[in-house]
């Protein structure tokens, strides 16, 4: 999949607006636990938070661009605080319609 355009990080953004964080990031960062607690988790889902605690050892934005490098297809739409939000569309049918 391609970048996404503005149009789609912000309807994904809205979309993620209600969410609440389901991985959260501690002390010992983005490590393979992590990238496994979030690989399971957009098995189930499309779109989803990740939440870097004050303890991390890295910044929010280096630990969104190693969750989205870890991660086939893994695309980053928002990172606002703390939180991070992650999407990754289904292989077969995706859930989200994307705007074009």
């Amino acid at each position: 999949m391609a970048d996404l355009t503005s149009k789609q990080r912000a309807h994904l953004r809205s979309l993620a607006h209600r969410l609440r964080p389901v991985v959260h990031v501690g002390t010992d960062g983005i490590s393979d636990a992590v990238v496994a607690s979030v690989e399971d988790a957009l098995k189930t889902r499309e779109l989803l938070k990740v939440k870097v605690l004050d303890g991390a050892p890295l910044e929010v934005r280096d630990a969104a661009d190693s969750l989205s490098s870890r991660l086939a297809d893994a695309h980053v739409p928002q990172v606002i605080g703390r939180t991070i939000v992650l999407y990754r569309p289904f292989p077969e049918e995706p859930g989200i319609r994307l705007p074009r």
